[in-house]
């Protein structure tokens, strides 16, 4: 199955991030930034103050904020999501980046099948078309040039640009060397996950299975977002679409077959039966009951 990054429309994107992985705390900064500060916040000769960081962390923050689906260009500068609102406001869900939920939702905007993928091709590709357990950075490196020689119409991508962007995904999951600081391991938001850890011959690797921190409410939210880009009119999924699937929830969170089934059979109860899984005859499939619902209204209210 060919993916959405090999629309002819895509355009793949490779930098914005200025070498610095994405660090906790900083989509709070982007949200509070564009909610209650004056229009151009980022361009602005005091971002630096607004922000307290350099100049080079201020495009960071805002490239990971769009990129993460928590602000979008707007008029010429930018507002807070639906998505930003229900995280990060001061009565929402998660607004100082203390659950382990918030991490996986980010993790699944930049590695699924959203609107920020634009801003995160090597995250994409990396969890949804490297098929290797273990990896180095070259064989990433050698397979987005393989992607981009394939794609049309054809990228052109400088290699220094492939290989900082490597650096950050790789640094955005596992510590940058075995002699990482805490401050090292602990800074980078999706290192918390556990999805790569390097191996003892110095690669990389997956690491596959149950997810003991991902909430069923993320599960569901990606697999509903998942769901309306392959099969918006289909009121069944089949259960190999939403394991294996370029995009999918099993593709994206590393599970293995055992974690999906058993969340797919969770469904039901924090769906209130609007997705319901079905396993007769052999066929493994979940139906949709009255309707999608929507992603964002899965993740509930604040207690």
């Amino acid at each position: 199955m060919r993916s959405v990054i090999f629309d002819i429309n895509y355009v793949p994107h490779f930098s914005g991030h200025e070498t610095f992985p994405l660090r906790q705390m900083w989509l709070k900064k982007a949200f509070d930034a564009v909610s209650y500060e004056k229009k151009g916040v980022f361009s602005s000769d005091d971002a630096i103050v607004t922000f307290g960081v350099g100049k080079n962390m201020v495009g960071s923050i805002r490239h990971w904020a769009l990129a993460c689906g928590i602000i979008e260009s707007k008029s010429g500068g930018h507002i807070a999501t639906d998505l930003g609102k229900k995280i990060f406001a001061n009565d929402g869900l998660d607004p100082y980046c203390e659950h382990y939920a918030t991490s996986w939702l980010m993790h699944w905007n930049l590695a699924g099948r959203t609107e920020a993928i634009p801003r995160a091709t090597t995250w994409y590709w990396v969890f949804n078309h490297l098929s290797e357990q273990s990896f180095s950075a070259k064989q990433v490196k050698e397979g987005l040039i393989e992607y981009l020689d394939e794609k049309t119409p054809r990228i052109k991508v400088s290699e220094n640009s492939l290989d900082r962007d490597i650096e950050v995904f790789l640094r955005s999951y596992v510590p940058k060397s075995r002699n990482a600081t805490m401050e090292d391991i602990a800074e980078p938001m999706l290192g918390e996950l556990g999805l790569i850890q390097m191996s003892t011959d110095g690669l990389y690797e997956f690491r596959r299975g149950a997810k003991s921190t991902l909430p069923d409410e993320v599960f569901l939210y990606a697999l509903i977002e998942f769901w309306k880009c392959v099969a918006p009119n289909q009121n069944t999924l089949s259960f190999e679409s939403i394991a294996y699937d370029p995009g999918s929830p099993g593709r994206v969170f590393k599970l293995d077959e055992n974690s999906i089934a058993e969340r797919l059979i969770s469904l039901e109860a924090i769906s209130h039966r609007r997705y319901v899984w079905s396993d007769t005859a052999g066929l493994r499939h979940v139906v949709c009951v009255n309707g999608a619902m929507s992603p964002i209204d899965v993740l509930g209210s604040k207690a």
